[in-house]
């Protein structure tokens, strides 16, 4: 995946697994967000395909990639609401305007989604800008789940909330995958997250992929690259990116 002169991703190869958890890793910049965005459809690869239930979101119309993408939800990193709509119309955005759900209903279920983020039935009513940051993340969440997918791809789902609440959603997460045999493809900078609330693991550094297999085989592959990043060590094969002030 090529931005002008900057190529971010470089001959990635993956498969995420059906109806389990998968979390993507890696250094800051190392083309995380991007990865993630190009399955969604947002970012069309410079090269290659994508594929979803083996049918190809690349190099199809757009009506086509949509489509199949319908039953795919994406939590944004920084949550991606709309500013002008209320908290309950955020949650409820594809009910309505894609489902053609009644609003008192979709209202409703946007209640009970702000329930199961631990959030109050007063917040439906509120605007994003009347939100904290880490409320707009759950807000977010509760979209994703408003739509159930069977597909999520969750950029940081917990980045700045409390333990409960992050404990909160690594449940919802779980009783997804084993109810409804959701598949979850997450980013997460939390290693010990990383380590403990998922299946499979993904590493990227500088746009390839160093390391991929199942969480509890990471101590024994002993990958040097994972390791140093899990572990949060300072010496290792990743070296830090300074940028020179003027």
């Amino acid at each position: 995946m090529d931005f002008g002169a900057n190529r971010v991703l470089d001959n990635i190869s993956l498969k995420i697994p059906g109806g389990r958890k998968t979390v993507l890793i890696g250094p800051a910049a190392s083309g995380k967000t991007v990865l993630m965005k190009c399955i969604a459809g947002i970012h069309t690869p410079t090269s290659g395909s994508i594929t979803l239930d083996g049918h190809p979101i690349t190099g199809v119309s757009a009506r086509e990639r949509d489509a199949r993408l319908e039953h795919t939800g994406v939590l944004f990193q920084q949550g991606g609401l709309f500013d002008s709509l209320k908290v309950w119309e955020n949650i409820s955005f594809k009910l309505v305007n894609k489902d053609g759900m009644a609003r008192t209903r979709a209202r409703d279920i946007a209640i009970e989604k702000l329930a199961r983020v631990n959030l109050p039935a007063s917040t439906a009513d509120l605007l994003p800008s009347e939100l904290s940051g880490g409320m707009q993340k759950r807000v977010g969440i509760a979209r994703v789940l408003a739509s159930q997918p069977s597909l999520m791809l969750l950029d940081e789902p917990t980045a700045g909330l409390d333990p409960i609440t992050t404990k909160a959603i690594y449940r919802l997460l779980d009783k997804s995958t084993e109810d409804s045999d959701t598949t979850v493809f997450a980013i997460t900078s939390d290693m010990e997250s990383a380590r403990t609330q998922y299946d499979y693991m993904i590493m990227l550094h500088e746009g390839r992929i160093v390391w991929r297999g199942a969480v509890r085989d990471i101590d024994a592959q002993g990958n040097e690259y994972v390791l140093q990043l899990i572990n949060g060590r300072a010496a290792g094969p990743i070296r830090m990116r300074l940028k020179a002030r003027a």
